[in-house]
């Protein structure tokens, strides 16, 4: 059995943990660099980006986190842990800065401007089961981020369907693969559905 650790600083990691013990995957919660060792794979949960990133700085894990994706671990930020994997934000943020994507931070607006879509995301097939298959995912918006542009090398996952954007953002992409890399802009953790953890899970090879 692989281990599987979910940042514990600040924001959504208990319910990233929970969702994790219902796979049968008993998670590791990292406070501290030591924490990361021997990991397979790491998540970085939503919350406040600006606390998580002030909080992973003071206890040194910034730079540990750096080497892990540079080595392959498998890593996957959700909503705020999404703007911390990204190589730009536009805004001057401690980031672990290995993704190559640009991130709009509260794209959507305020907390009162939290939404859920059904998002169309055919990589999730390679996990579901027979009467998941080609279900849309309920996706729990809030506060959340935009991925504006994607380099080369970045596999988009999951748009928005025109009808859930109004603010004139061309591309819409809520969700991106690069390599071992994982980022949602929305909460999966937040949802009955376990897919998207079963999806990286698998990507990390890590298995109850």
């Amino acid at each position: 059995m692989g281990r599987c650790g979910v940042l514990a600083l600040q924001g959504a990691f208990i319910e990233h943990a929970q969702v994790l013990r219902t796979l049968g995957v008993e998670p590791v919660e990292v406070r501290l660099p030591q924490h990361l060792q021997n990991l397979d794979a790491l998540i970085i949960p939503g919350g406040e980006s600006t606390t998580i990133s002030r909080l992973a700085v003071a206890y040194n894990l910034v730079e540990p986190m750096r080497c892990m994706a540079r080595d392959g671990v498998p890593i996957w930020g959700t909503c705020a842990g999404m703007i911390l994997l990204a190589r730009d934000i536009g805004r001057d943020q401690p980031l672990i800065g290995v993704m190559d994507i640009v991130v709009k931070r509260n794209a959507f607006g305020r907390q009162v401007d939290s939404f859920e879509a059904n998002l169309d995301i055919p990589a999730l097939d390679a996990v579901a089961s027979k009467t998941e298959r080609g279900q849309p995912f309920p996706a729990v918006f809030i506060r959340a981020p935009l991925i504006q542009s994607v380099g080369p090398g970045v596999e988009v996952l999951a748009r928005l369907p025109e009808s859930a954007v109004s603010f004139g953002e061309t591309m819409a992409v809520v969700s991106a693969r690069q390599g071992s890399l994982l980022a949602t802009a929305f909460h999966p953790e937040l949802s009955a559905d376990t897919r998207f953890h079963r999806y990286f899970l698998a990507m990390a090879t890590v298995s109850p």
